[in-house]
């Protein structure tokens, strides 16, 4: 005989089944070892259902909860209206001055419709610098949403390396002071600040197909960066007679930044050039100390990577990179009309360019001399003795020390001269030289030997920049 047996679970939960279930089996073992036998003897011939031990759905209690709602509360309509008719917003938008811009035009340009704003950059003598001189400043304004002026600022840069020029005009309330009154109620205000820059590096790299300065715009850079990698290979590389086509540079370089805009050019701080094959490297280091000999600080220079300066005892040439016109050579002389040899280098040049000592030396004459014009004589170390001729302005005295670079006077036309350019020459015991020749055979200073701990660190990582710098030029051709 089988028994029925009842699970009492009131909770439907499997806890509660297994807990009902094991009651059960402690009350009535035997009946359910039973009903368990007959259980599996029935399944061989007939078939059976199974219950499900958790309760139906229609029998479970169903409990409702009531609860109050509290409404929020919205603002009108008519406050939100309000709020958004008096909602104001500013609007920023930049441009370039243009040489035919006129105030109003410029403004014009920049969104702006205020004739205050105009008659303020028309009358102010700051404001005024904005489209005075040379075009392409950039300038940036801020305007309403009615498209009245509230700020502009304009950016340049200086002879100094350091510090940058910024040009604010701002729209100030009537009573402010210094303020110059334009309208009712509104006036502008002009100031001129000084800032320092912010430097960063870039790299870049070029492949000379013609001349240097055809790639160095080729690879979108600043002049100044060609005119700086001529000068540091200049002992090592002639760039006016000695350049290959496919001859390629990297470089890496400083872009100074007023207020995260890039303004200038700053200085180069590592190259390379391959030049007919031969590669040349240098960096820019800035030893230490004070060199023991002068007791001065020591002058950050350019140096191969093996730690030998690039600086030698002459500079190539009188004048920041150049076209050469007439070379070291045998020549038809322009105005006597004779076959005979140049003893001298001329570099073509505008009236006005600064002409440089090529080294270190005294000026034994400064004066009017024949043909040369205006010229300046240096007397140098062993003999040796430079000549610049046709200059427009002489800025040395006789027996004034002169160090190289310095600026000794500037480019003219004076003499027997067709045209403004600089004649120079380089005697050695009263003989005519080749310039470059004598300035590739000077003597170069390495790295002070206490300092060469710290130039190998710097030089590692100046290989690494090289590298990603001529690899750019691989992702071009790819």
């Amino acid at each position: 005989m089988t028994g029925i047996f009842v699970l009492n679970a009131p909770d439907a939960s499997l806890n509660g089944i297994l807990q009902a279930l094991r009651q059960s089996l402690q009350r009535h073992p035997r009946r359910l070892a039973t009903g368990l036998a007959v259980l599996l003897l029935g399944t061989g011939v007939t078939a059976f259902g199974v219950a499900p031990l958790v309760p139906d759905v229609p029998t479970i209690p169903v409990r409702q909860i009531v609860e109050a709602a509290q409404p929020v509360e919205l603002p009108q309509i008519e406050a939100q209206t309000s709020a958004l008719d008096d909602f104001q917003f500013n609007l920023f938008r930049s441009d370039s001055t243009r040489s035919s811009d006129s105030a109003d035009s410029l403004l014009k340009r920049l969104g702006i419709d205020d004739p205050q704003a105009g008659a303020f950059l028309r009358s102010n003598a700051d404001a005024r610098l904005i489209l005075s001189g040379r075009p392409g400043k950039m300038v940036i304004a801020e305007a309403t949403d009615d498209q009245e002026l509230l700020k502009l600022v304009m950016r340049w840069p200086t002879d100094d390396a350091q510090f940058f020029k910024r040009l604010v005009i701002e729209r100030q309330p009537h009573s402010s002071p210094g303020a110059i009154a334009l309208g009712a109620s509104a006036a502008f205000t002009a100031r001129i600040e000084s800032a320092p820059y912010s430097a960063s590096a870039r790299l870049a790299s070029g492949t000379i197909q013609s001349s240097l300065f055809a790639a160095i715009d080729d690879a979108r850079l600043p002049e100044s960066i060609g005119v700086q990698i001529a000068e540091i290979f200049s002992g090592d590389i002639d760039f006016r007679r000695a350049l290959r086509k496919g001859d390629r540079f990297n470089v890496v370089y400083e872009t100074l930044e007023a207020d995260g805009e890039p303004l200038r050019a700053g200085r180069v701080l590592s190259a390379e050039f391959v030049n007919n094959g031969k590669t040349h490297q240098a960096m820019w280091f800035q030893p230490l100390g004070n060199d023991s000999s002068t007791g001065m600080a020591f002058k950050g220079g350019y140096f191969g990577l093996d730690g030998q300066s690039l600086r030698r005892g002459y500079l190539s040439a009188p004048l920041e990179f150049s076209r050469v016109s007439s070379g070291f050579s045998m020549r038809m002389h322009p105005i006597l009309r004779t076959w005979r040899a140049h003893l001298g280098t001329d570099f073509a040049a505008a009236s006005g360019t600064p002409a440089r000592t090529v080294g270190d030396g005294t000026v034994s004459f400064a004066g009017v001399q024949g043909g040369y014009g205006n010229v300046v004589f240096v007397q140098h170390r062993n003999g040796h003795e430079t000549v610049y001729a046709h200059l427009s302005q002489i800025n040395v005295t006789p027996g004034q020390a002169v160090s190289q670079g310095q600026t000794i006077g500037l480019v003219g036309q004076t003499g027997w001269a067709t045209g403004p350019h600089l004649h120079f020459e380089f005697r050695v015991n009263g003989v005519h030289q080749d310039p470059m020749t004598m300035a590739q055979q000077s003597q170069t200073v390495p790295v002070p030997s206490a300092q060469l701990p710290a130039f190998r660190k710097l030089a590692s990582g100046i290989r690494d920049q090289l590298q990603a710098a001529a690899s750019l030029t691989q992702s071009r051709m790819e």
